[in-house]
């Protein structure tokens, strides 16, 4: 592929630049914004003064969108400042007026260096045709810097008088000049192609590919040269593709994909046959790249018979060009002996899209070999054909490989009244792999049932039915579907004598998704056989409570229920976790009287602190409550908190501020101080965290060990 060059980019800029100042309209007289502006470039200001050439700046930069013809002197006095000049011209070449084109070759004849190469490349910009005989004598210029931009300004200009400077140049010039200028008449003649004016532009492409200039140069003149010619460039497009050189082949296949339709279909299937296999592999991509026309006949052949690359390329392409004429040597290709061509053949055939091509793969089901069979399986499945009585029939196919296909095809297409096919082959397969093809199958199809209900009603009904582990699986299935039949099911079999469905369905009842579980994960705390499962049912319950969407009051209600229910510390301390995540009038006295239990008294002293900080203001009656805590009402006031080591410490005062409230305790979001404070000062030390703080106005200071809870000490 042809590297992107300038002469790309300036047509790039050209579509964007040139219709925006085209379409501009001066403004009718001078308005307040224009007088503002022109106000801030005539205000004195010292040469080393910053702030006002930034106002400068700015100012030329409105007057680009509110300029006229009164602000181009004031705009043109800039031309030659070092720092202002690029300025001044965005502003000069999008003011439309004449004067803005007069100001910049005026002053093209006064400067030199990096200010007159600025003004040359505007002239280019605002296609200034009155500079072209200016512009056409700087191509002799001595510095290179400056002829080159007179090049690239004339092939921006792109007229008749442009453009014949540029060509009556362009042997005479030598080194980067030259290059640019070869650059320029391509600008030129793509401008000339563009105006409907081939025969000319081909003249000046001819010029440039056929001149001493860099690859580069070359490459973008055939390119121009191809498509000026149309039907009549085929021949050097072809002289591109049998090139020795690599660019050059690569230029040929880029061109390929913009030509028409018409004989560069023809004289790319000609040269399949004269090009080495792996330049014609890259053709029969260019071929795909070109659906509309493409001779799908050539690609049918190509990838019936010849070298493999050529064969993956064609099989790939016919694929992606999707034509139902294809399926059959699709199909051949599908089953060959060589894995990459087998590989391309399928990967087309899932790619091809249409009823007629469904239809096809549908209609080989009867007749196809087993090893086709498999592969048309295989493809009623990723399509989803709508195939199900010809997939039941090959379920019990003498061929086991076909049987797996067809179970995997099931999968996909079965609907709800045959469901049972895949329920009976899970329960009763014919061998371990088909057992384990027919799971992955109806796991697959039961996800995408319409009605869960019928179908949690069908996996529950084939439950008493089969072994214990396909029963495990089963119950995973139902808890993937969801639903109050599949709820019961599991819940049923959480009460088992079966250790293992006891085990399966506790555990997929604490991972249920929807709050409809929480009552049975209530009941089962108390009913679960065994201590193991209705423990697990209380994290299971207590998970809901502290993850789900809940409205409040169900959610301090449900944590009600399992501190009653809870046997445990470390239950009743995720309950107290709940209660501080959600803070609530009621869930404070939850933890006020949760403090009395033996095992959790810090931990509620803690979360009833946490409520208290996260609710703000309380009334008496709550801070009476809270007294018996030790937690009593004072005014706080941060006055600086560091933490580190030594030297290494960060200021976490705003931090600790946020999540102070009014008594000694203060209670982070995450016991880990580096995460609430962003991170750690002080990697692979003891830190620290050191606060000094005013109680009742009065200054105390105390220091807390990492990650430890934060109370703070009474001033002496």
């Amino acid at each position: 592929m042809v590297a992107p060059s300038r002469s790309l980019l300036f047509a790039v800029m050209l579509a964007f630049v040139l219709p925006a100042v085209a379409g501009a309209q001066a403004p009718a007289g001078r308005t307040d914004k224009e007088r503002e502006q022109i106000a801030i470039l005539r205000a004195p200001a010292a040469a080393d003064d910053v702030a006002a050439e930034g106002k400068r700046a700015l100012a030329c930069k409105m007057l680009a969108i509110h300029g006229s013809a009164d602000a181009v002197a004031d705009l043109a006095a800039l031309l030659a400042n070092e720092r202002l000049s690029s300025w001044a011209r965005i502003a000069l070449e999008a003011i439309p007026d004449p004067a803005a084109g007069a100001a910049l070759r005026a002053e093209a004849a006064k400067l030199s260096g990096r200010q007159l190469v600025g003004v040359i490349h505007s002239l280019g910009v605002r296609r200034d045709a009155a500079a072209v005989e200016m512009l056409a004598a700087k191509l002799a210029d001595r510095d290179p810097a400056v002829a080159s931009a007179s090049a690239y300004a004339l092939g921006m200009v792109g007229d008749a008088a442009a453009t014949a400077a540029l060509r009556k140049a362009l042997p005479r010039a030598e080194g980067k000049v030259r290059s640019a200028i070869a650059e320029a008449c391509v600008v030129a003649a793509d401008r000339l192609r563009g105006a409907g004016k081939g025969a000319d532009a081909v003249a000046v492409y001819d010029e440039v590919r056929n001149a001493d200039v860099p690859v580069q140069r070359k490459l973008e003149a055939i390119r121009g040269a191809i498509l000026a010619r149309g039907d009549a460039g085929v021949p050097l497009l072809a002289e591109q593709l049998r090139a020795a050189d690599e660019k050059y082949f690569r230029l040929g296949l880029t061109v390929a994909r913009e030509l028409p339709a018409g004989a560069t279909d023809r004289a790319l299937a000609e040269e399949l046959a004269k090009l080495p296999p792996a330049r014609a592999a890259l053709v029969v991509t260019a071929m795909a790249d070109r659906p509309g026309s493409t001779d799908v006949a050539t690609l049918v052949k190509a990838a019936g018979a010849g070298p493999k690359e050529i064969r993956v390329a064609a099989l790939s392409a016919l694929g992606q060009i999707g034509k139902p004429g294809a399926v059959a040597t699709l199909l051949a290709g599908a089953t060959d002996a060589d894995a990459d061509i087998a590989a391309a053949a399928r990967g087309a055939l899932a790619e091809l899209r249409g009823a007629e091509v469904d239809a096809a793969i549908r209609d080989r089901l009867a007749t196809a070999d087993p090893g086709l069979l498999a592969v048309l399986l295989g493809l009623v499945g990723q399509r989803r054909i709508d195939a199900v009585p010809a997939v039941i029939n090959a379920v019990n196919h003498a061929d086991p490989t076909v049987r797996t296909a067809a179970l995997k095809a099931l999968g996909e297409i079965v609907d709800g009244d045959r469901l049972g096919v895949l329920v009976e082959r899970t329960v009763t397969p014919r061998s371990d792999a088909e057992g384990a093809a027919a799971l992955a199958a109806l796991n697959a199809a039961s996800l995408r049932m319409p009605d869960r209900e019928a179908c949690a009603a069908r996996l529950s009904g084939a439950l008493g039915t089969a072994p214990v582990a396909v029963q495990v699986k089963l119950l995973e299935i139902l808890g993937g579907v969801g639903g109050t039949k599949a709820l019961q099911t599991v819940a049923t079999a959480a009460r088992s004598d079966s250790d293992e469905l006891r085990d399966a369905s506790s555990r997929l009842l604490g991972e249920w998704m929807t709050a409809d579980a929480a009552p049975v994960l209530l009941d089962l705390t108390k009913t679960a056989p065994g201590e193991k499962y209705q423990n697990r049912a209380m994290r299971g319950y207590i998970r809901i409570a502290r993850q789900f969407d809940l409205p409040l009051d169900q959610r301090l209600e449900m944590c009600r229920k399992a501190w009653e229910a809870a046997r445990q510390p470390a239950e009743q301390k995720m309950v107290l976790d709940v209660l501080r995540r959600y803070p609530a009038p009621s869930g404070l006295d939850m933890a006020v009287t949760a403090a009395g239990s033996e095992g959790v008294k810090a931990e509620a002293r803690q979360a009833a602190a946490s409520i208290a900080q996260k609710l703000g203001e309380l009334p008496a009656e709550a801070w009476k409550k809270l007294e018996g805590l030790g937690l009593v009402k004072r005014k706080l006031e941060i006055q600086k908190a560091e933490y580190g080591s030594g030297e290494r410490k960060k200021d976490v005062t705003e931090t600790l501020r946020k999540h102070a409230g009014s008594t000694i305790v203060i209670v982070l979001p995450d016991p880990s101080f580096n995460k609430v404070f962003a991170g750690d000062p002080a990697p692979g030390a003891a830190k620290q965290l050191v606060i000094r703080y005013l109680l009742d106005g009065k200054p105390a200071e105390v220091t807390i060990a990492e990650d430890q809870p934060i109370e703070l000490v009474e001033p002496k």
